[in-house]
């Protein structure tokens, strides 16, 4: 039986760092309020360059929940790995508005999120407000072997 981990710190992360994990990635979850309340949709997105610093695009369905949802979103993406006891997090909180996609395809061409779904045209782009990021380290009591260390 695998000891359970031990909590070390939190670490949190620069502004840079977060870009960095925003840019290797492509998968995370949008928050955004229906009815008054939140709810959070996976989505895939895809990090860009604008002339006001980075942006994350979208590309959804006309008429879905997050076509639809107002304009203050989050966008959060994380990895966890319990075998080694560490974890990360990055939290964009912003501002979404729709753009038309010729346009935006024009600007910045390598923007395309390319969705898994068909039929979405809908370009929307967030404008982060904040970004923030936090990476969890912990350690296990027992033996002390890192898996990764073996690869």
């Amino acid at each position: 039986m695998t000891p359970a981990p031990v909590f070390e710190q939190i670490d949190e992360m620069t502004v840079s760092e977060c870009i960095a994990f925003l840019a290797g990635n492509h998968i995370g979850r949008i928050a955004v309020q229906v009815d008054d309340f939140p709810v959070v949709l996976p989505i895939n997105y895809q990090l860009a360059e604008s002339a006001g610093g980075p942006v994350l695009v979208l590309r959804t369905r006309a008429g879905s929940t997050v076509s639809v949802a107002g304009d203050h979103v989050a966008i959060q993406i994380d990895t966890v790995d319990t075998a080694c006891g560490v974890g990360w997090s990055v939290l964009v909180r912003g501002i979404m508005h729709h753009v038309r996609g010729d346009v935006f395809e024009a600007l910045l061409p390598s923007a395309d999120p390319h969705p898994w779904l068909q039929g979405c045209d809908d370009w929307l782009v967030v404008n982060p407000v904040m970004i923030t990021g936090r990476r969890v380290v912990t350690h296990t009591d027992g033996f002390g072997f890192h898996p990764l260390g073996y690869i």
